[in-house]
């Protein structure tokens, strides 16, 4: 899936104030491009400059209380767009809190600002802009019954002769199947095979312990062994999560 990086656009009369926000903002890796202004005459012509360039903004961070025009009538401005961008209202007075939501506003951050309470935010805009694909449905087999179980809940995966035992938080349940089909299956869907037996899902890890040449990785509250030769590749990938999700 094409991922979009976000264009956004600060806007701040106070030069200490919005270069920490435009500071926050650029160190997020889901955000492209960060543009500033300092007024509201200049942040709606950069407005009306992206959208005629066909590169309009995907959200735009406004402080409220501003000389002139208020980010208020900056809201008001871009909700005309056929296309607005998601608004984040960023102040110091808890007083506007309702009139930003009347305005259909993404967020409302109060000054000072915490890193992790704007990535968060970022987060929540750039799934929205870049929606996920639906978590595939797993279909199994419990007491005559088929059941489907969404493919992210599964922990790991356990060869067992014919079948293979799909590990939940739930418990387990068989399927007629290889580890090695699966691995071919779910290639890019974040399963690294850390033993021949043992194909685990990586979002599910919290853990890799290593002991001297043996490895285990942390999946709930079970160590699975690690084998030699699959320690590099399961850490290389521990660290690619981690990498996206920061």
């Amino acid at each position: 899936m094409l991922v979009t990086m976000l264009r956004v656009l600060a806007v701040d009369d106070e030069a200490p104030a919005l270069e920490e926000l435009a500071y926050l903002l650029r160190q997020d890796s889901r955000v492209g491009h960060v543009a500033v202004a300092d007024d509201a005459p200049q942040a709606m012509r950069l407005v009306s400059d992206s959208v005629a360039q066909g590169e309009p903004f995907d959200a735009l961070f406004l402080d409220i209380r501003m000389p002139g025009p208020s980010g208020i009538d900056i809201a008001r401005f871009v909700g005309a767009l056929a296309r607005p961008p998601d608004v984040v209202f960023v102040t110091a007075h808890e007083d506007f809190a309702v009139t930003a939501f009347s305005l259909r506003a993404t967020d409302y951050l109060l000054k000072p600002l915490r890193e992790e309470r704007v990535a968060e935010t970022v987060r929540r805009i750039a799934e929205a802009r870049n929606p996920q694909e639906e978590d595939p449905r797993v279909p199994v087999e419990l007491g005559g019954r088929t059941r489907l179980i969404p493919r992210g809940d599964i922990r790991y995966a356990e060869a067992q002769g014919d079948y293979v035992r799909l590990r939940t938080a739930e418990g387990g349940y068989l399927i007629r199947s290889t580890l090695s089909a699966l691995e071919r299956e779910w290639e890019g869907a974040g399963f690294v095979r850390i033993h021949r037996s043992v194909l685990v899902a990586v979002r599910h890890v919290s853990e890799l312990r290593t002991d001297g040449a043996r490895a285990r990785v942390k999946v709930g509250e079970e160590y699975l062994p690690v084998s030699r030769r699959q320690t590099r590749e399961v850490r290389e990938h521990l660290l690619r999560q981690v990498g996206e999700q920061s």
